[in-house]
């Protein structure tokens, strides 16, 4: 008889985290002189944390939502990536445009932390090299906190 599992570890973001990856886009885009809405969701899509600059499109923070939740839910970037996956199957791209809280535009990015997605970082505000150069700005803060 097969042993039946009633439960699961994950492993997900902090809050803590959440909110310095916030403050290094932030200050991207403050460096590079714009104002972005950033939202992270841990690594089932809930918010984790959420902020809007001043002056930020209004706009801004439903593309961040969606940025998020895309990476997230298909563990991979948006923008380029699954441009690059769908621009030659009009059956999935057509599909994709037609889900809840999906999103081609850049700037989403898993957050992954020893080789587990542990959530995701989405940034709108800019043109999407500019959130995607923020959203990278953030998940530096990764990279350089596991060297130390």
């Amino acid at each position: 008889m097969k042993t039946v599992t009633h439960t699961f570890q994950r492993t997900s973001i902090t809050s803590q985290l959440a909110r310095t990856l916030i403050d290094a886009a932030e200050a991207k885009a403050t460096e590079i002189g714009f104002a972005i809405s950033t939202v992270i969701v841990d690594d089932s899509g809930v918010l984790k944390a959420y902020s809007r600059m001043d002056g930020a499109a209004l706009v801004a923070e439903g593309a961040a939502r969606k940025k998020a939740l895309t990476a997230v839910g298909f563990g991979m970037p948006t923008g380029e990536p699954w441009h690059n996956f769908i621009k030659d199957d009009p059956i999935l791209s057509g599909g994709a445009a037609q889900l809840d809280n999906f999103i081609l535009l850049g700037g989403g990015f898993p957050i992954m932390v020893g080789g587990a997605m542990i959530g995701a970082i989405g940034v709108s505000g800019g043109h999407y090299h500019q959130d995607e150069a923020c959203a990278r700005a953030a998940l530096a803060i990764l990279e350089s906190t596991a060297a130390s």
